[in-house]
């Protein structure tokens, strides 16, 4: 459901909320926020709470600090977990300047602007997430091991699969905050989980991202265990994908899916270092369905994007190189404005690659062009893009191009 102001306002009142949340997230889509009374509910929503935005990665120095937040009434949120007495809210924010400007590194406003810019054009698009994510034991003092929670395989049940209950909680404290699961299972590695979501707005879809993620770490540590999302936090184990699925319409019914993939393929080395921010991002590649070269197929997993079998509202292209690494709103921001290049350009999608490139012949394979194969390629792909350039601000790209 979605609230204006005065609804919000009244709902704090009404139930006697007790903590209001003002969520954003840094460049690199780490969630963070600031816990206000609801006395000053009301001056957030008309000038915003400023915070110092120098100890924020991406958004400054201590010589240009002062920003604010705003928030954004439609992601009003309980927080189920909280007491039943002093209940807790949750809304993310837009961060603007002093004088009202927006922030060029708010990322989630990156991708209202990338959404607005398509319904000028004419188009819709959906999104759809899917997250692995492992589930680590703790030592003696609480801390994080990389011991796994169990040895289970690839949709093993109870007892191996010992992550089932965990999942089935997250599920349904999701459910709870009006987010929709479509499924829940074990994944290849060990101690490893995945949760897909229904199809949504872009925004939305972002939002929930951000959302799980939290959720999945809260239970996880609620049950004495450590939820991993890195790339690849097991070296001899499948790293964590972020695979995302995507549609578009046009104004007049058309489905131009393909034309949206063909976008997509043709900037995705410039893409991938805000795909795949991390180093250890490029250990997955290559290796347990995760993919290392530039092409698409129907169905077949080993592809970079692949186009299920489907029809309708059901029609989709996943995208299967992002990692949970990633920051969901600039992943999807990217998305969506390389979709838009493919469709204002009319672009063809290459032929398919209906292969498996773990058993094809290094002939064949020589054929297709391949992701960056590190960090620091990545970096020159993007640094080289005249897409990037346009798409991503100068400030938000300076920080991906740093060298760790």
């Amino acid at each position: 459901m979605k609230y204006s102001k005065e609804e919000v306002l009244q709902y704090v009142r009404e139930e006697e909320i007790a903590f209001i949340h003002l969520a954003f997230c840094d460049v690199f889509g780490r969630q963070k926020n600031i816990s206000i009374v609801p006395s000053e509910l009301p001056r957030a929503f008309e000038y915003g709470i400023a915070f110092d935005a120098s100890a924020i990665a991406g958004f400054g120095d201590e010589a240009r600090s002062d920003l604010l937040l705003r928030p954004d009434p439609e992601t009003l949120m309980l927080l189920p977990w909280r007491p039943e007495h002093g209940q807790v809210v949750r809304m993310f924010c837009s961060v603007v300047y002093p004088d009202g400007a927006p922030f060029e590194c708010d990322t989630r406003a990156l991708l209202r602007s990338a959404v607005a810019q398509a319904e000028e054009m004419g188009y819709s698009f959906l999104f759809g997430a899917e997250q692995e994510f492992y589930l680590f034991q703790r030592d003696e003092n609480g801390e994080p091991t990389k011991i796994p929670y169990d040895r289970a395989g690839y949709m093993d049940i109870a007892p191996d699969d010992k992550g089932e209950n965990i999942r089935r909680e997250i599920c349904l404290t999701l459910a709870r905050m009006g987010i929709s699961p479509e499924c829940s299972h074990h994944e290849e590695g060990p101690g490893q989980n995945e949760i897909d979501f229904r199809y949504s707005a872009p925004l939305a879809a972002a939002d929930n991202v951000m959302t799980f993620q939290a959720i999945v770490k809260f239970i996880a540590q609620r049950n004495g265990l450590h939820a991993d999302f890195a790339p690849k936090p097991l070296a001899d184990a499948p790293g964590s994908g972020f695979h995302i699925n995507m549609s578009v319409r046009a104004a007049d019914g058309r489905d131009c899916l393909y034309e949206m993939v063909a976008g997509v393929l043709d900037q995705i080395a410039g893409m991938t270092v805000f795909l795949n921010p991390v180093e250890e991002s490029y250990a997955r590649f290559g290796g347990h369905k995760a993919p290392r070269y530039i092409s698409w197929s129907r169905e077949n997993r080993s592809q970079l994007v692949r186009i299920p079998a489907a029809v309708g509202e059901y029609r989709r292209a996943e995208l299967r190189s992002p990692d949970p690494a990633a920051n969901p709103y600039l992943a999807f921001a990217l998305m969506i404005r390389a979709g838009l290049r493919g469709m204002e350009e009319g672009l063809a999608l290459p032929p398919a690659a209906d292969l498996n490139f773990y058993q094809a012949s290094p002939e064949i394979l020589a054929r297709f062009p391949l992701l960056p194969r590190s960090r620091s390629e990545a970096v020159a792909a993007a640094r080289t893009s005249d897409f990037i350039a346009q798409a991503v601000p100068e400030m938000v790209a300076a920080e991906y191009f740093k060298q760790s």
